[in-house]
């Protein structure tokens, strides 16, 4: 006898349970399926943004460089980075929670870091406006960072639940299901002969009694 009937009362109250732990099972399935396939749509459109926004960046990085480029050779190594010290600034991201079938997925809202050129922490008058175009550029870049930066969170976060919930659908298609259903065909299987018998000794007694008569 297989190890996982062992155990298993054949009695019809424990197949009725078992039935019902089937079906269960089924709906589950059916449960986690339409999560799974909620997700990887979810999955697929996070990956099409990400890919637009790698674009983006790429063509973001290579003007700004080229704007570097043309201001420090106009301006000098010195001034820029005197610039670049004047303009840094704290960056507070707002990250919130969406939930999809049940799963919390984090989202930075979309913040434009783009200054105007009196936002800075120096006077635009005291250089080229080259200067301004590079600033802007980089500001851009990191618009562009943290844009990606919150997609790629999501990405990794669905990419886990929907291996969770291929994990606990193929474990109820592989081994739950088809454990219960052996454990019912079992169990129907006792009951059955446990009847063929009880029909064997009733007729063998109704001929013992109609001998006797």
């Amino acid at each position: 006898m297989p190890p996982d009937l062992e155990n298993v009362s054949p009695t019809r109250m424990n197949m009725l349970a078992l039935r019902a732990q089937a079906g269960l099972a089924l709906q589950g399935v059916d449960l986690l399926k339409r999560k799974r396939d909620a997700l990887v749509a979810e999955f697929f459109a996070f990956v099409k943004r990400t890919l637009e926004a790698r674009e983006n960046l790429a063509a973001a990085c290579g003007q700004a460089f080229r704007f570097l480029v043309l201001v420090k050779a106009q301006e000098g190594r010195e001034a820029v980075e005197s610039r670049a010290l004047a303009g840094r600034r704290e960056i507070v991201l707002d990250i919130r929670t969406r939930s999809v079938w049940g799963v919390k997925i984090p989202e930075i809202k979309e913040m434009n870091f783009v200054r105007g050129p009196l936002e800075r922490g120096y006077s635009p008058t005291g250089g080229s406006l080259r200067v301004e175009v590079a600033a802007r550029e980089f500001e851009r870049i990191l618009s562009l960072l943290v844009e990606i930066a919150g997609i790629e969170a999501r990405l990794r976060r669905v990419g886990a639940e929907i291996k969770k919930a291929t994990r606990r659908v193929n474990a109820l298609e592989q081994v739950v299901i088809p454990r219960t259903l052996g454990q019912i065909r079992f169990i129907r299987g006792v009951i059955e002969q446990r009847e063929r018998e009880d029909i064997f000794r009733l007729k063998r007694i109704k001929k013992k009694l109609a001998a006797k008569r």
